[in-house]
């Protein structure tokens, strides 16, 4: 059974560095000091208190009321408004910006609440967290604000650029671990040796409590609102918003959202309880959670009313429509919840009132442009194809008009003789075009199998 919210307590000195009083920026990495004395991941795991599977803490309203107060000077109200995209998808579609939080992303909710709940011993220790990203910058930054030492463990696959901002935030960093998972059990080894007090990024009672101020926000913001569909990974962000949500408006339904790649969620409300889920790589890297938290799923298993998937192209897809329409860049775990939306997979809310939040906007901007363009692809308005065209003078110049009279425009276009098995005066050309719809797309694809043999359309391409 569920148990009620622990006290916090903690003792002895403090693994980070400082400096008159100052928190001193450091990163530790492989090869410098400290390093080595946390290679041990294959020990007996380390319990966090917590989070313990055999004795789930449900959080409660007035756990988020609390937030809601103890946060409200150092967090953004952020806004709710009414998207441009609301006639593309055919609802009344509002967006809860969480992106323009200080560190981009809704996760400064919980790590404040949370700083602010530990004892004065605590925060005179410090505070030690294992992230790949959002939730390593929330804490850093709002411990550096409240004047407590935090130390982050990053994997070795965490974004270079949200390395740097934790330390820019004032957080000691040890990059160490292949993944998440033995970045968090080096984490919880740290802090049992220097008694810092470990924080879960999605688990913990706080966290959950903290992200579910959005839920409050939302109700304050958005009148007689029908339905929130909520992006899900370690599942405290929906914990925290049903929560609140149901309690304020029980006819307004939660639906949550997850990466094809990681349904850990729904893996968990189909065993229930929650269940390791293998996971893929996904551009919603956020949601890659392969357990969810057992406080999360203890406080919102009861409150979810539906599941869904979305594919790696809708996401990809989301992304793009969000910089096109709403001139948002937002991640990709952060706008899973619109991406749902916008493939159709929720029929049943056309016409009515819905609210997302877009909750993360620290994508890696050498990956944005990776992502539109699978974006532009998934929306039909990126094309591939080959065609085998002749190879006298003035045969490929005639492709390139035609395309050209079209209004397409080519991207990249190669040509090879060598691997060709039809007649020798012949050329191969690959071509990669933009255009403006998928009709459009069409079009071109109806044109040049009317005026050439060899036609290979997008998945018919071998490479």
């Amino acid at each position: 059974m569920p148990t009620e919210m622990p006290q916090e307590n903690g003792s002895t000195d403090s693994l980070v560095s400082s400096t008159n009083g100052k928190i001193e920026n450091k990163v530790i990495t492989n090869d410098i000091e400290m390093a080595d004395e946390y290679d041990d991941t294959d020990g007996p795991e380390l319990k966090d208190k917590f989070c313990d599977p055999e004795n789930p803490i449900q959080v409660h309203f007035q756990d988020v009321s609390a937030a809601a107060y103890k946060i409200r000077g150092g967090i953004q109200r952020t806004p709710c408004q009414r998207s441009q995209i609301s006639d593309l998808v055919d609802m009344e579609l509002f967006f809860k910006k969480d992106f323009q939080q200080a560190t981009g992303s809704f996760k400064e909710r919980g790590a404040r609440y949370t700083l602010l709940m530990m004892s004065d011993e605590q925060k005179e220790k410090g505070v030690i967290a294992a992230s790949a990203g959002n939730h390593a910058l929330a804490l850093a930054y709002h411990a550096r604000d409240l004047g407590i030492p935090a130390f982050v463990v990053m994997p070795i696959i965490a974004p270079i650029m949200k390395i740097t901002a934790c330390r820019q935030a004032g957080a000691t960093i040890l990059i160490k671990g292949a993944d998440l998972g033995e970045s968090k059990k080096i984490a919880m080894k740290i802090g049992k040796e220097k008694d810092l007090f470990y924080v879960n990024g999605y688990d913990h009672p706080h966290i959950i409590a903290g992200q579910g101020t959005i839920g409050l926000e939302i109700i304050e913001q958005v009148s007689d609102i029908d339905a929130v569909v909520i992006p899900v990974g370690g599942g405290g962000m929906i914990a925290g918003i049903a929560l609140a949500i149901k309690t304020l408006s029980p006819r307004t339904e939660i639906i949550g959202v997850e990466s094809e790649q990681c349904a850990s969620f729904s893996t968990a409300m189909d065993a229930g309880h929650p269940i390791y889920t293998k996971s893929g790589p996904t551009l919603a890297d956020g949601l890659a959670v392969p357990t969810v938290g057992v406080n999360a799923f203890a406080t919102a298993h009861s409150l979810v009313d539906k599941m869904v998937t979305v594919s790696e192209d809708m996401i990809a897809l989301a992304i793009l429509r969000l910089v096109e329409v709403e001139k948002c860049v937002v991640e990709g775990a952060g706008c899973s919840g619109f991406a749902a939306l916008l493939c159709g997979k929720l029929p049943e809310l056309k016409g009515k009132r819905v609210c997302t939040p877009l909750c993360g906007g620290n994508i890696d901007t050498t990956v944005l442009g990776r992502v539109l363009e699978r974006g532009l692809a998934a929306d039909g308005r990126l094309c591939r194809f080959v065609v085998t065209v002749s190879d006298r003078p003035g045969g490929i110049a005639e492709l390139t008009k035609f395309i050209a009279d079209l209004g397409v425009s080519i991207k990249d276009i190669f040509h090879e003789r060598a691997f060709l098995k039809s007649e020798i005066f012949h050329v191969q050309v690959k071509c990669v075009v933009e255009t403006r719809d998928k009709e459009h797309s069409e079009q071109l694809h109806q044109g040049l199998r009317q005026r050439y043999n060899n036609v290979l359309w997008g998945s018919q391409m071998l490479y």
